[in-house]
């Protein structure tokens, strides 16, 4: 007991700590701002706020037109970062814009730390269970380059008892037929070496027969794994969970009736990933595809009713199982740090112009270009009686409407017990509450306890 307390005097001083610096960083950036109106502060404000909107309408000519226009956004693009900092060193304010930036940047940063630290964000509770018996494992060898052959993937789960199944790259082969055809021959576990459409496809028939199912994160980019905690960096210790495991029970994406573990994407991504040339040349690919189809004759315009709200032409539309930490991080390297939340992350994009694109740049979340929300269902249709879709990156074709909900708590993850990719999520930052933190102060936080008594707890 006496070690538990010292433990959480030390996280409260630390969060304490952090809190402190958090508000002199702001408090120092407005100081440096207001001493520095007379001298250029506002000048330093004003030159960033427009070469970012420069920089955006240079990307928007860039990605949405072709030929000459193409050329001057993409000199726009770079030119306006370039002059900002050029203007701010011939007029001597780069220090200012220094101390700016440096004290701006570390006052959410070091908010976000001492909240963490004051209280953390439950995580998905894992529980032990006893190895599987008779695990099969079906495995890719050519997914993310060879990942089964260059870590000795099939070798190391036979030797843990495990049967294998490799997939044959010259004969496609149903994957979840596999599935149904293991368990009705025994199998207590099932698990996929490849990538995230993969992994989906068996995760659903694992949860249709409520079997335990081991994610092997051997695919490209393995977003489902990461957001379990799994090293990515080395799939075979995802194989450890065979002998030393912990369940963890997690929700499981439904779109038209087939299950997705990271998101499904409509309107102008899902038309990029039906081409076949995508797969070898994706940046070539879209720079080709997107003028036609953010301006041209291929413009596809959704609309959308999440759960009571309607959204009307959206070039584009995310879901994702379980929203992710922020919607610049939205299925392009960001995380979810829940998985179990219950929850579609839904992420809606109307851009249609220059200046649109620079307000979504300056305004982020807050700008009309961009929806953010939860739901419990989607529902996603078009003027067509067909649309494209991106399943977990796979390319497919479905009939609108297109509806997506939550399986709660329908999936049954084998995990390692050793999970080093786990990571604590950033509360939102409420600098009410840092203040409270800061100075000692018993401030209420929305379930009613104060931020010290959570960490005296």
């Amino acid at each position: 007991m006496g070690g538990s307390r010292t433990t959480g005097s030390a996280a409260s001083g630390a969060a304490r700590m952090l809190a402190r610096l958090a508000v002199l960083a702001a408090i120092g950036a407005v100081v440096v701002l207001v001493l520095a109106v007379g001298e250029g502060g506002l000048l330093v404000v004003g030159a960033g706020l427009l070469g970012l909107v420069v920089c955006a309408v240079g990307l928007w000519w860039f990605v949405a037109h072709r030929g000459a226009v193409r050329l001057i956004g993409a000199l726009l693009a770079i030119l306006a970062p370039v002059c900002v900092v050029v203007l701010l060193a011939h007029d001597r304010l780069w220090l200012t814009a220094l101390v700016l930036a440096l004290c701006w940047g570390a006052a959410p940063a070091c908010a976000r730390a001492a909240l963490r630290r004051a209280r953390p964000e439950r995580q998905a509770r894992a529980i032990p269970v006893p190895p599987p018996k008779r695990p099969v494992l079906i495995m890719n060898p050519r997914s993310g380059g060879g990942k089964v052959g260059r870590f000795g993937l099939a070798e190391r789960a036979e030797e843990l008892g495990a049967r294998v199944i490799m997939l044959d790259p010259s004969a496609p082969a149903d994957v979840a037929a596999l599935a149904r055809r293991a368990v009705a021959e025994g199998a207590d576990l099932l698990g996929v070496a490849g990538g995230d459409g993969t992994q989906a496809l068996v995760a659903a028939v694992a949860a249709e027969h409520d079997l335990p199912f081991l994610v092997v994160c051997a695919g490209t980019r393995n977003h489902f794994a990461m957001d379990l905690g799994l090293d990515r960096s080395d799939p075979s210790r995802c194989l450890d969970a065979l002998t030393e495991g912990e369940e963890l029970r997690v929700d499981l994406g439904d779109v038209a009736g087939r299950a997705f573990v990271n998101t499904v994407s409509f309107g102008v991504y899902a038309d990029v990933v039906q081409r076949p040339e995508y797969r070898d040349d994706k940046a070539g690919t879209v720079l080709s595809l997107m003028p036609d189809l953010l301006l041209g004759e291929r413009v596809r315009r959704l609309d959308a009713r999440i759960d009571g709200t309607e959204l009307s032409s959206q070039q584009a539309l995310l879901v994702s199982n379980n929203p992710y930490a922020s919607p610049d991080e939205f299925g392009s390297g960001g995380r979810r740090f829940r998985l179990d939340g219950g929850e579609l992350g839904v992420l809606g994009i109307r851009v249609e112009d220059a200046s649109q694109a620079a307000d979504v740049a300056v305004r982020g979340s807050q700008s009309a270009g961009l929806t953010v929300m939860t739901a419990q269902r989607v529902v996603v249709t078009a003027d067509t009686g067909e649309i494209p879709v991106a399943v977990d990156g796979e390319a497919l074709r479905m009939p609108t409407p297109v509806v997506c909900t939550l399986r709660p708590g329908m999936l049954r993850v084998l995990v390692p017990r050793d999970r080093p990719g786990v990571a604590v999520p950033a509360p939102p930052v409420k600098w009410r509450r840092v203040i409270d933190l800061a100075f000692g102060r018993t401030g209420r936080t929305d379930e009613g306890r104060s931020v010290v008594e959570r960490t005296r707890g």
